[in-house]
């Protein structure tokens, strides 16, 4: 047998082999991947806070180079940098820890003050309802129903606490496993982002360097210009991302002055967070801060869904193309279908990086695309 068909041959065969067995066993492998990548947690946190601190690291850089060349003080520019990007991270997570928990506590206090009287009015409306289709004896005669039932909801909760009581220590030892993963997890990728954000540019250097080591040209040529569009259309996204959520939440805290309508730092912080998430986060910021406006007015809360909406319709068709200026190039109908697949498969950090991950496949399809049709005669 010819030994290039026999290679051939044994290529398929090996390929069609571990597919079967992928296919097969793919739930096991993909706890086995899941188990593996979670060890390199710290590595990729530290690796995103490095790309979101680029842009405000760079933009440091060039004004410190600017006003420390020729000085003894010029080789000072990357690490006051680097210093200065991470201040401006530490500023602005105390300024929302600041606004929200406050604000939050706030409306829990008003919450609960208020429960008595949310009651009155819900027995009103029960009541009320009963009457107007004409429901003979069964309207609600009083507070001794609700507070009937409001007994039976606190005496189950109690027996539910005594039976967790039992279950407090392997709880507290739980918990307190998983708060000093979190931190040193926290710590771990802090430091992981320094060493990549002060070393950004020898680590590029090296990795080309690796490249054109051990790949051939056209392959080497082809890694870097999809690592250059990753790394552009990421940068896009974050900052599209970011432009949006803060012009969102600063109109929304405008607007919400001007409505006279409870809780403006609180919800303004919470639209603004929320509209990092395309599409699915401004749904959830709306519901969650509606629910805030309930528990004060149901008629504020029906006033702010309506404001909100004429807001985001204005800031997304008529701000945000004008103040950004980049697009992602990704038809909406792509965008769409992306946050729903990544989404369903990977949660939260689906929805968040399925736009540009679905930017760039779109790109170099319809780069490959024009390639083909390009070598192609016209049609009669």
């Amino acid at each position: 047998m010819d030994k290039k068909l026999f290679r051939s041959l044994l290529l398929l065969i090996t390929f069609t082999v571990g597919l079967i067995f992928v296919i097969v066993r793919f739930d096991d492998l993909w706890q086995f991947a899941a188990a593996l990548l979670s060890n390199f947690t710290p590595l990729f946190a530290g690796l995103a806070i490095a790309f979101v601190l680029t842009q405000p690291c760079a933009f440091f850089r060039r004004h410190l180079d600017r006003a420390l060349g020729g000085t003894p003080l010029a080789k000072a520019s990357v690490p006051l940098a680097v210093l200065l990007s991470y201040l401006l991270l530490f500023g602005v997570v105390a300024a929302l820890v600041a606004f929200v928990i406050p604000q939050f506590v706030s409306s829990v206090g008003t919450f609960l003050s208020n429960l008595e009287g949310y009651m009155r009015q819900a027995q009103v409306w029960v009541n009320s309802f009963m009457e107007w289709f004409n429901v003979e004896g069964q309207a609600l005669t009083g507070m001794d129903q609700l507070l009937s039932r409001l007994d039976q909801v606190l005496r189950n909760v109690f027996n539910s606490t005594l039976d967790a009581l039992s279950n407090v220590v392997p709880f507290l030892l739980n918990f307190t496993t998983n708060l000093v993963s979190v931190v040193v997890t926290s710590v771990l990728a802090l430091v992981f982002s320094i060493y990549m954000l002060a070393g950004k540019d020898t680590l590029l250097g090296q990795c080309r360097r690796v490249l054109k080591a051990y790949l051939p040209k056209p392959l080497c040529d082809a890694v870097l210009d999809v690592t250059a569009l990753t790394a552009g259309t990421f940068s896009r996204f974050v900052t599209g991302q970011v432009t949006e959520a803060i012009i969102l939440g600063c109109l929304t805290f405008l607007g919400m002055l001007l409505l006279r309508l409870d809780y403006a730092p609180l919800i303004s912080v919470l639209i603004g967070v929320s509209a990092l998430v395309p599409i699915v986060g401004a749904y959830v910021g709306a519901a969650t801060s509606a629910l805030l406006l309930l528990m004060v007015s149901p008629m504020k809360a029906l006033i702010f869904l309506v404001f909100l909406v004429c807001l985001q319709q204005f800031e997304g068709n008529v701000i945000y193309p004008r103040v950004v200026g980049t697009s992602l190039g990704l038809p909406g109908i792509w965008v769409l279908a992306a946050v729903t697949v990544g989404g369903g498969l990977f949660d939260f950090l689906g929805m968040l990086l399925s736009v540009p991950i679905a930017s760039i496949l779109y790109t170099l399809l319809k780069r490959d695309v024009r390639r083909r049709l390009a070598g192609r005669p016209p049609e009669a």
